[in-house]
């Protein structure tokens, strides 16, 4: 299927129930990540509308805030979410016996640690369910790499990734939350970013 990219982003870009509803309307093989941080059931209550059985992937790196690992239950439950977790091959315990705490992002070994957290479990994740379409929450004010991204564009592997809620400001998300009266989860912290403006590596990978 050849889609023409730039008329879809024309098209759909500004408006993301329709780019969901357009996206999810390719039958297509479509899973959406999620790390459960603020305002991430905006995605998922938008993708489960369409597609309440859409498989949703976290991969929980098992540094999570307690706030955030009872905000993915809540959503979970409220939202009947098909959730697949997927885990590093070493649990938090099994590390930190070895290696310590984890790494600040100035120490040499933070590369080795993000991989082994968060970029190889969404790696296998990707083998194994081998999607067609890739549902992100990614939005253009979290970064500067970010606000070059389009809401629809497709990687060197044919993957297409999709972000509804990429010109979405915080205010545009809050109200959404609002509307449908979803919960918010504002205790979260990403071992791997450590800064809010920084990128794990995840997104300028695909």
């Amino acid at each position: 299927m050849d889609l023409n990219i730039d008329a879809i982003n024309e098209q759909y870009g500004n408006d993301p129930e329709a780019l969901t509803r357009w996206a999810l309307s390719l039958g297509k093989r479509a899973i959406c990540t999620t790390n459960f941080r603020p305002f991430e059931a905006v995605i998922l209550h938008m993708v489960t509308q369409v597609q309440p059985d859409i498989p949703i992937v976290w991969m929980d790196s098992g540094y999570n805030t307690e706030a955030t690992y009872r905000f993915a239950d809540d959503v979970a439950k409220r939202l009947s979410l098909n959730l697949s977790i997927y885990h590093p091959r070493r649990s938090r315990a099994h590390r930190e016996a070895l290696e310590g705490a984890a790494p600040s992002i100035d120490d040499p070994r933070h590369t080795a640690f993000t991989e082994e957290v968060k970029l190889e479990p969404f790696e296998r994740a990707l083998r194994e369910m081998a999607p067609d379409v890739w549902f992100t929450a990614v939005r253009a004010e979290d970064t500067a790499q970010r606000a070059q991204m389009q809401p629809v564009s497709v990687n060197a592997n044919g993957l297409i990734k999709v972000a509804p809620v990429l010109f979405w400001t915080a205010k545009d998300m809050y109200q959404y939350l609002q509307k449908h009266d979803l919960p918010n989860n504002f205790d979260y912290f990403d071992p791997t970013k450590v800064e809010e403006k920084r990128e794990c590596g995840l997104h300028l990978q695909h």
